[in-house]
């Protein structure tokens, strides 16, 4: 065993495990003051929830294990409750263990990042049922398709899922997506459109009327983010080499460009860049970066973070011209810069890419797990959304949400002003 990289995985593990938190300051700073215990609850809700459930049988959907190609949904029997796992092969790099806990960590915060398109309006409850029941019939099987590959000597797919070892039997390469691209966050993007229609509009709903509570919340949360960034881009190598290197200057370059770019936006549009547009733009890179991170030169991640940041920054507003309540934007910032990030390398992936090849099979591929994700996600969260907003109810009544879902909900404050 490499103790050496068994501790770059689990310290890895442990920096994505913090972006959670991070996404919940983040998510908080931009809702109204008496929403935000609300919605930092939702990614705590999270943590508890998926991390049980990662446990019990959540790892055995995603990683089942085969020869060829994987089923789409599909479980390995014997890794329930990981008791399989506990010993180390002699001849195996780190503990099976270390990846399951790397793994559990993306499982958390992609399910987390879903609750921002709700906030102001979800009951708590009804979100950790959504949660659970989505990440076992969604996440899980998703994250089979994408990340459940063993590769041959040679470096061919030895098995995988269908857009890894399938598509590469088929087109002759297969999807590249080296930390979750597809899926964390064009599955999480897609999963929040969903929600934001069944739930329907904040009260009031209208351009300049939410506006965020406490922008230094927001670029706390940010910080966060992006430091456990680099636990997700440069740990999805799973060793301490020259690729997780590349994927660490990438995940610098990519996401600071987008910051410069949106704040262009920002002040070529409104007259002036904010502190919220330096946060979100900087999510925007690090969200596009995430599928490319191993896979571009550091020249071209520069390049993908001013795309995904300036068009990010002009997606946010879809949601008032086409009439859907995406709160806190993981639409315009979540589903659109993973639909970037994953469709650039269609061009730019070294080696496969179009500008490099002449052959469009990389965009092709690409695109066609793009969108199979963003369907397969969409329908079924809508679909477990629509159940339980029809039976138990997910939306809080208009009244409760005018008056402050904390105290509604959770039976606390924010902020408590004392006075003297």
């Amino acid at each position: 065993m490499d103790q050496g990289n068994t501790a770059f995985l689990l310290i890895m593990a442990a920096l994505v495990l913090l972006m959670t938190p991070g996404l919940a300051f983040f998510y908080g700073g931009l809702v109204k003051a008496k929403s935000v215990i609300s919605m930092m609850m939702m990614s705590f809700g999270a943590i508890g929830l998926i991390g049980v459930l990662w446990v019990l049988y959540g790892y055995a959907i995603a990683f089942p294990g085969a020869d060829g190609l994987v089923p789409p949904w599909s479980i390995d029997w014997s890794a329930l409750g990981l008791s399989s796992l506990l010993e180390t092969p002699e001849d195996a790099a780190y503990p099976p263990l270390a990846f399951v806990a790397f793994q559990a960590t993306f499982a958390i915060i992609t399910v987390a990042l879903i609750s921002g398109a709700i906030a102001d309006r979800a009951k708590f409850g009804a979100w950790m049922i959504f949660a659970g029941v989505w990440a076992t019939l969604v996440y899980f099987p998703v994250a089979s398709w994408v990340f459940n590959f063993g590769l041959a000597d040679d470096g061919s797919f030895a098995y995988g899922g269908w857009t890894t070892y399938g598509m590469q039997e088929f087109f002759g390469v297969g999807v590249l997506d080296f930390a979750g691209g597809t899926a964390v966050h064009i599955n999480a993007g897609a999963a929040a459109l969903a929600l934001a229609l069944v739930l329907g509009k904040r009260v009031g709903f209208q351009k300049g009327a939410h506006v965020p509570h406490n922008p230094p919340f927001v670029l706390l949360g940010a910080g966060l983010l992006w430091f456990g960034w680099f636990g997700f881009n440069a740990g999805s190598e799973l060793a301490a080499d020259g690729t997780a290197a590349v994927a660490w200057i990438n995940t610098l370059a990519a996401p600071a460009a987008a910051l410069l770019a949106w704040l262009v936006v920002e002040k070529i549009r409104d007259g002036k860049p904010t502190s919220v547009g330096a946060a979100s733009g900087a999510v925007a890179g690090l969200v596009a970066i995430t599928p490319a991170c191993a896979f571009v030169t550091p020249s071209w991640a520069i390049v993908l973070g001013i795309i995904a940041g300036a068009v990010c920054a002009l997606a946010i507003d879809l949601k008032f011209k086409w009439g859907f309540d995406d709160s806190l934007d993981v639409v315009g910032i979540h589903l659109v810069g993973g639909l970037i990030g994953t469709l650039y390398l269609g061009f730019f992936a070294n080696g496969t890419g179009l500008i490099y090849s002449g052959d469009a099979t990389q965009l092709l591929v690409q695109a066609i797990a793009a969108l199979s994700v963003l369907v397969y996600s969409f329908v079924l969260a809508y679909a477990i959304g629509w159940i339980i907003q029809k039976t138990i109810g997910f939306r809080v009544k208009n009244e409760d949400e005018i008056a402050g879902i904390d105290t509604i909900v959770h039976g606390e404050e924010g902020y408590k002003l004392e006075t003297v």
